[in-house]
């Protein structure tokens, strides 16, 4: 089975999965039960954006507008790193 998110879906971070600066590594990570992924800048300014109100398309315009660069590519890397997420239950698409 294929995840997918268009751009009428809410991505959404599941309960349980938070950001957080580690102070001791001087880095962003993303914690959930038992688990616990790094975050570059990338990652983690999609992951600014996700706040579970907001369509996949909302997220996509507002990043293209505030780095200004085409909404394909931001949409097209951002949908990639989102479904990984999504894969590995940290995020979740309504």
């Amino acid at each position: 089975m294929s995840i997918e998110l268009n751009d009428s879906d809410c991505p959404v971070i599941l309960r349980g999965v938070r950001p957080h600066f580690d102070k001791v590594r001087n880095v962003w990570l993303l914690l959930a039960p038992e688990r616990a992924l790094k975050l570059d800048d990338i990652g983690r300014a999609i992951l600014d954006q996700v706040d579970g109100k907001r369509t996949f398309g909302e997220i996509t315009k507002a990043l293209a507008d505030k780095y200004d660069a085409p909404v394909e590519r931001i949409a097209g890397d951002a949908r990639t790193y989102l479904i990984g997420l999504m894969a590995r239950r940290f995020v979740e698409a309504r």
